[in-house]
């Protein structure tokens, strides 16, 4: 799995006021825990944080803080403000290389449907799925084969199977279907 550098500033509990200054500075507060760990308290510039939430790809947090400390990460959960549509609050999960962890992995459908071929119509129905993994067996995204995939047919969570992967989203979950339209149903 892709790698993403970020850098942060540790930062002491704070009340209302200190983490709106925070924010008119263009700072994001920030929280790490996990493994056993005290809670890590830091902001990150706004700026670089649209790098790792701006995209729908997955990654591996690579933590740098200015006292000197490092941390394997992965992003956990965002906030976002209701009307300006910037981030509030970050939380990240510390993650090790023994441990699997759990994490929301972009998916990639190759190939063209037979269904499509008959005059169908290719619905994507899910972007990405959660996989449980350790870090040396995650994936930068599932790739689907969908060649075989026929009209009124689909392709759901429980059908798939990886190496060294585990599969966390439900098992009925439709990551992709083949419609019929009018035109495949007038032959």
């Amino acid at each position: 799995m892709k790698h993403f550098e970020l850098s942060g500033t540790v930062r002491e509990v704070g009340n209302k006021a200190v983490i709106k200054a925070f924010r008119r500075e263009g700072l994001v507060p920030c929280n790490l825990y996990g493994l056993g760990m005290e809670n890590v308290l830091f902001t990150v510039s706004d700026k670089d944080l649209k790098g790792l939430i701006c995209t729908p790809a997955s990654y591996i947090v690579d933590l740098t803080l200015d006292n000197g400390q490092k941390y394997a990460c992965v992003l956990h959960e965002l906030q976002f403000h209701p009307v300006k549509d910037n981030c509030l609050h970050v939380d990240f999960l510390a993650v090790n290389e023994e441990k699997p962890i759990a994490i929301n992995v972009p998916i990639a459908v190759t190939g063209h449907p037979v269904g499509v071929q008959k005059g169908g119509k290719f619905v994507l129905n899910a972007r990405s799925l959660r996989i449980s993994a350790t870090m040396a067996n995650l994936p930068d995204e599932l790739t689907i084969d969908t060649t075989d995939l026929d009209i009124e047919k689909r392709i759901v969570a429980g059908d798939l199977k990886f190496e060294n992967i585990d599969i966390v989203s439900p098992k009925g979950t439709i990551i992709c279907t083949v419609k019929a339209t009018r035109q495949a149903k007038a032959k």
